[in-house]
């Protein structure tokens, strides 16, 4: 029986496996789910019989064609809600499901499935894994946060100083890990302090939002989009980082703004960190192999391939095991990108007419204000990641594919910060800050984040257009 303190149950735990208990949530919506999920898989797997048994009928189309929709919409349901009602299940689990179902739909083929993933992306965020896990477990995050922070003597000035620490990290480091290594510290050094520690932790998940605008590696969506559109990593900086620039700016003047109670005066700040454990072999090692790897990205060698290398070598070391490493990567990351490549795929090959393209083409996607109004709207409804992979056949025909895929990068990342739900560095930070009884609302974000992401998408496209 499970064991209930305070309250809440716990997971049961059966020999070595831990059994959660089921959602206390309403029972009728917990069935609607169930049903709409087994009417969805009994609908493929019919769609895979038809396919096999009425071979090039207009009945095998339209079947296949009901299913493949049902699939997407529901993977894509449960994408953007974080998970199915009445069952244990996350994001990347409901695209691991959404992707067998494709398959056994029959949309796409295994073999096709295969090729739908892409590899580049797979193996670009791997590589940079590897190589934030090293800078983590070596303790220079820590130390070199706790080197700025003491050096900030009034709470605007360790604003800044937290704002700019999570977006040159962010930029060249993948966003989502900054935040797991960074809310922590924040919230330690604050509490500490005697502050009030919300402004400080919308800075981190703002500010990683909008510096990993500046790059391919900045975050998984730039890192799709670097290897759909293969533009040169150098290219990419040199269009975004100015947007980057000016909405960090920006992300410092509206918190200050609207939490103006914890900015005003001239109060001074003791900040007194404690000392950070630091292994300066490893943290030698991996700022090297950083330096190596950005210089690399510069110098023009494929992203994927810099990254896989050098995070590779960072292995070779009798001082961390290799377990302590792959216990850093976020694996269930990877496979929803897997599993997503191939649901968009069997969609895209059983879905998408010539008249669906000429109908969307309408829309005026080649202008960047459209474009930009579209992928933000779209990620704010299903997330970033999602939202580019159903924008890319719609953007490999533009007459400037470059420009488009610039503005999506640019739309899809600053839209995260418009509700806590917009990106999972903002879900991350919210979540340490609960785990230490500090509670960020939905208004606490929003009446920051909806401001600025207006104000930096706007700055941005015009950036790109004129």
């Amino acid at each position: 029986m499970a064991d209930v303190r305070g309250g809440e149950a716990q997971a049961v735990e059966v020999g070595r496996l831990e059994v959660e208990p089921p959602p206390q949530r309403s029972v009728s919506s917990n069935r609607i789910s169930l049903v709409l999920v087994v009417s969805v898989v009994l609908v493929a797997l019919a769609a895979g019989l038809a396919s096999s048994s009425l071979v090039d009928t207009p009945f095998q189309h339209d079947f296949g064609g009901v299913a493949a929709a049902a699939i997407f919409a529901a993977s894509y349901l449960a994408l953007a809600i974080g998970r199915v009602p009445g069952l244990a299940i996350d994001r990347a689990g409901a695209a691991l499901v959404g992707a067998c179902l494709m398959v056994a739909s029959g949309a796409l083929s295994l073999e096709d499935a295969y090729k739908a993933i892409d590899l580049d992306t797979l193996t670009l965020l791997l590589g940079m894994m590897i190589v934030v896990a090293n800078l983590r477990l070596s303790g220079f995050f820590a130390r070199a946060s706790a080197w700025v922070m003491r050096r900030a003597h009034h709470p605007l000035v360790l604003l800044a100083a937290v704002t700019a620490i999570a977006g040159v990290f962010s930029a060249f480091l993948v966003n989502d890990a900054i935040c797991l290594v960074l809310a922590p510290l924040v919230l330690e050094l604050t509490l500490s302090l005697r502050r009030n520690p919300v402004p400080y932790l919308l800075a981190v998940a703002m500010a990683s939002n909008i510096g990993s605008t500046a790059t391919i590696t900045g975050n998984p969506q730039n890192m799709m989009i670097g290897s759909f559109s293969h533009i040169p990593y150098a290219q990419f900086a040199a269009s975004l980082a100015p947007v980057a620039l000016i909405g960090l700016v920006l992300t410092v003047v509206l918190i200050a703004l609207f939490h103006r109670g914890e900015f005003a005066g001239s109060a001074r700040l003791m900040a007194e960190t404690p000392p950070a454990r630091v292994h300066r072999v490893l943290a030698l090692r991996a700022l090297v192999a950083t330096a190596v790897l950005v210089a690399l990205f510069f110098g023009g060698q494929p992203p994927a391939k810099a990254a896989i290398v050098i995070g590779g070598l960072l292995l070779l070391t009798r001082r961390v095991r290799s377990e302590r490493i792959y216990a850093e990567i976020d694996w269930s990351l990877l496979l929803m990108f897997a599993g997503l490549f191939i649901i968009v795929a069997g969609a895209e090959h059983v879905l998408l007419s010539g008249d669906t393209i000429a109908a969307v083409g309408r829309l005026h996607l080649d202008r960047v204000p459209v474009l930009s109004a579209v992928t933000a709207i779209l990620s704010n409804l299903v997330s970033n990641v999602p939202a580019v992979l159903v924008l890319k056949p719609f953007i490999e025909p533009l007459h400037d594919p470059r420009t488009a895929w610039l503005t999506v990068a640019m739309a899809s990342t600053l839209a995260g910060n418009f509700t806590i739900l917009g990106s999972i560095a903002n879900l991350i930070v919210v979540q340490r800050a609960a785990a230490s009884r500090v509670e960020i609302s939905f208004w606490d974000h929003f009446r920051v984040g909806a401001p600025l992401t207006i104000v930096t998408l706007v700055i941005g496209t015009l950036w790109l257009w004129l």
